[in-house]
């Protein structure tokens, strides 16, 4: 069986804002098993070619709605739900953003269950291209 597609190849592009390029985005799967209220999402942690990027300049867009990692805690409404096999975009500050060609992208996710004894953290990578 093949594994399903965690992050969207097409998905990775830069950011730009007023003429300007600020960060860089990508589309990513939730990891856990079922659709997530944001609330339980503990961490998004990014690094691209060797650079973290603070939790701070991280960000993800469910429903066209974008929320940071600390508003995410306290999302319980169920209109923004990370649903099982759609992607999220996550969203990086990051100056300039990425330059064009070949990069390799380490992303994890912390998910923490109410129903569970242990937090739920899936390490993923893959290698893309900003063109």
């Amino acid at each position: 069986m093949a594994g399903r597609q965690i992050f969207n190849p097409d998905g990775f592009k830069n950011i730009e804002e007023d003429g300007k390029i600020t960060g860089f985005s990508f589309q990513f799967k939730c990891q856990y098993y079922r659709s997530v209220t944001l609330s339980i999402v503990r961490n998004l942690a990014v690094n691209v070619d060797g650079e973290d990027f603070p939790k701070e300049d991280i960000t993800l867009t469910i429903n066209g709605e974008t929320f940071t990692q600390d508003q995410m805690t306290t999302v319980i409404d169920s209109d923004y739900r990370w649903e099982f096999g759609e992607y999220g975009t996550v969203n990086v500050k990051k100056e300039g953003g990425l330059a064009a060609g070949p990069h390799h992208i380490k992303a994890v996710q912390l998910i923490v269950p109410s129903y569970m004894p242990f937090p739920w953290e899936v390490t993923c990578e893959a290698d893309f291209e900003i063109k």
